[in-house]
């Protein structure tokens, strides 16, 4: 269970570095390419902590498709970037492969607690 929340915490600074990096280049101050910097290596910290116990190619799906969903919805609201019906679709089709991974994970995870000899992708 730790290791979610490592995932977690990885996605959420994952986000915050970005929107930190787009903050910066908004309004031109040195305080957001720091808060960039120090997040984006948080993030990656956690992320390495996390794949000690989830799948590699589902760890980094998931933290990367969460953080692309957050990022364009925060986009979207804080700096008025423009959203299309065409983004939206993506975003759509984004959740539904974030929620397949994650049924995945949890599925292969059942699968080697039954004791089968299944390897996980």
């Amino acid at each position: 269970m730790i290791y979610w929340i490592y995932l977690g915490f990885a996605i959420l600074a994952e986000i915050t570095g970005t929107l930190s990096m787009k903050h910066a280049s908004v309004s031109g101050g040195m305080t957001g390419h720091i808060a960039m910097y120090v997040m984006i290596t948080v993030s990656y910290i956690l992320l390495s902590l996390a794949v000690k116990k989830i799948a590699l190619g589902v760890a980094y799906a998931l933290w990367e498709g969460i953080g692309i969903l957050f990022i364009t919805l925060c986009s979207v609201l804080w700096f008025d970037e423009p959203i299309s019906l065409l983004k939206i679709l993506g975003l759509a089709v984004l959740i539904a492969g974030i929620l397949l991974l994650k049924i995945s994970a949890s599925s292969d995870k059942l699968t080697s607690v039954q004791g089968d000899k299944h390897v996980a992708v």
